[in-house]
């Protein structure tokens, strides 16, 4: 890591001494195997209704609207990485009280054409599809040189654009679905609306319905990382992403290898844009499927470089002259940002280590005993942490200061030169979440409390390799609360007000609770948000593999 030594000691101080103490790595025995969170099960499309125990609020009234893989192989083909599993879509649908469970496979182009070879014909992120075995042995080799078309297998996220419900990934390619039915509507193609090559899963939302989003683009003016606007209403029924625009677009710090991201950050005047060490090789890439490897294999950690953190006016769609800098750090979500007193704060969930994207193959999830317990030990903890970038910085502007001003928080920002600051993180949590083994899938209020300052978040704590536990994090206090389950794996814990809520925790947590367990169910868990206590559950005897992101569709909407 390349650090400046007249940097003052307040950042040389805040440096580990260890790999241990750097990237949070923990020593645990004894992991139960979740093999069966990561196989195969089979729709189920015609709705089942829940035994009920406890009390769901009758004022809950919607759809829990969940993402996930589902399919992991084709006749005798399997996949390797979790992230390629065929999309499963899930409903737990909520009415006075009740709860009905139904899922159906999206019906995407690589879903239905894998089906009607029953081989793997479409690659994905970590499986390299295999030529046709009917081919002859030149049209094979030959096959090795075209270049692969991008996968429309959206298994990541639930998400809106313009009052529509999608299922997205990071390809260009979205899929409209029905929130009711379930079922594929229509296939969305973001290249033909804004010159972006994908999109990332997780967009954000002004009050007003704008959606933002960003995406990758590479021409021959070179790569960029592109902030998209949306427009939050149709103009015809037909609209999909009409009236879509890039605002603004960042080169890379290295054109070749531009960084992988997953989320970025929004406040009510800025996008915050994370350039992080986890690059994307794009010669490997390029050249993957001639080389026999997938797209996983061009995505490397590099350490030796820092994070560069770019901010970028919502309102002109220029980037601010100042650029931060931190350590090598390994995000994959974003939990708010919010401006205060010249600063944006912002808030999210990362690691010191990057190398654990390629840990999530279906043979590492497979694992039990010590393979297992290694496995876990080996990937880094990821953790809530605060970062305060301060927006007037210019030649007049002190070095060697910290110039973060603001009393609530212990993050440092110290100036190198007129337009690079250098920002050392605050810790969001106290050591019991080290030893719950730290917290991801982050989610807020989101719709009363996204890009406004906050003191609540809600995630899946991590002592094993999906999530085993649901958190609330108490920001002003850093303490947290904490419901787990022996046996049992809660997904991405989903916020709901109350109706006519009036304090920021009022409301309920859904989540999605699984197990690997063949004699229990599967369950939707209803938490009071406020004091984290179990309301009720919902058991449905369906086997529901380990997901990714979920949304909650108000039935009022």
């Amino acid at each position: 890591m390349a650090m400046l030594q007249n940097i003052p000691v307040v950042i040389n101080s805040f440096l580990p001494s260890s790999r241990q103490e750097l990237a949070g790595f923990a020593s645990v025995q004894g992991l139960e195997c979740i093999a069966p969170l990561v196989k195969t099960v089979e729709e189920t499309p015609e709705p089942v209704t829940a035994d009920i125990t406890g009390e769901i609020p009758s004022w809950i009234n919607g759809s829990l609207l969940r993402n996930g893989p589902g399919k992991f192989e084709f006749g005798n083909q399997r996949y390797n990485h979790w992230f390629d599993g065929m999309a499963l879509l899930h409903q737990f649908k909520v009415e006075n009280g009740t709860v009905k469970y139904k899922s159906k496979f999206l019906q995407s182009d690589s879903f239905k054409i894998n089906s009607e070879h029953n081989r793997i014909v479409v690659s994905e992120f970590g499986t390299l599809a295999m030529p046709d075995p009917c081919k002859n042995v030149f049209q094979r080799f030959v096959s090795r040189f075209e270049m692969p078309k991008p996968s429309d297998n959206s298994n990541v996220h639930c998400v809106k654009y313009m009052g529509d419900y999608y299922v997205s990934t990071e390809t260009n390619y979205m899929h409209k679905v029905d929130p009711e039915t379930l079922a594929s509507m229509e296939k969305v193609d973001w290249s033909k609306f804004v010159a972006v090559n994908g999109a990332t899963a997780h967009p954000h939302y002004d009050p007003n319905g704008t959606s933002y989003n960003m995406g990758n683009s590479y021409s021959r003016q070179g790569t960029r990382y592109n902030i998209i606007r949306i427009p939050p209403q149709k103009t015809n029924d037909s609209d999909t992403l009409q009236g879509a625009q890039i605002i603004c677009s960042i080169p890379p710090q290295d054109g070749a290898k531009p960084s992988y991201y997953h989320s970025f950050g929004m406040t009510e005047n800025y996008v915050v844009f994370i350039e992080q060490p986890i690059k994307l090789n794009l010669l490997e890439i390029i050249t993957a499927k001639m080389r026999g490897k997938c797209i996983s294999d061009g995505i490397k950690w590099e350490p030796d470089h820092e994070t560069v953190i770019h901010v970028a006016s919502k309102q002109t769609g220029q980037l601010i002259p100042v650029k931060y800098y931190a350590k090598p750090l390994a995000v994959f979500h974003q939990i708010n940002a919010f401006e205060d007193q010249g600063c944006i704060v912002l808030d999210l969930c990362f690691s010191d280590d990057g190398g654990a994207l390629n840990n999530f193959t279906i043979q590492n999830l497979h694992k039990s005993g010590q393979a297992l317990d290694e496995m876990y030990n080996t990937t880094a903890r990821t953790l809530p942490r605060r970062f305060v970038l301060p927006l007037d910085v210019d030649s007049s502007t002190a070095t060697g200061q910290n110039l973060n001003t603001l009393p609530y928080s212990s993050a440092t920002a110290v100036k190198r030169d007129d337009r690079k600051v250098f920002v050392s993180h605050e810790d969001l949590h106290l050591d019991d979440l080290v030893e719950a083994g730290g917290l991801e899938l982050p989610q807020i209020n989101y719709d009363k409390y996204n890009t406004k300052k906050y003191r609540y978040f809600y995630g899946c704590g991590f002592g094993h390799l999906v999530g085993d536990s649901l958190l609330k994090m108490d920001i002003e206090t850093k303490e947290m609360k904490m419901w787990k389950e022996p046996g049992f794996y809660p997904s991405e814990p989903v916020f709901v007000p109350a109706p006519n809520a009036t304090e920021e925790d009022e409301g309920v947590i859904l989540s999605a609770v699984v197990t690997p367990q063949q004699e229990k169910n599967t369950f939707l868990l209803v938490l009071d948000a406020k004091s984290f206590t179990e309301l009720g559950r919902a058991a449905v005897p369906v086997k529901m593999p380990y997901g990714f992101h979920g949304v909650f569709a108000s039935s009022k909407q």
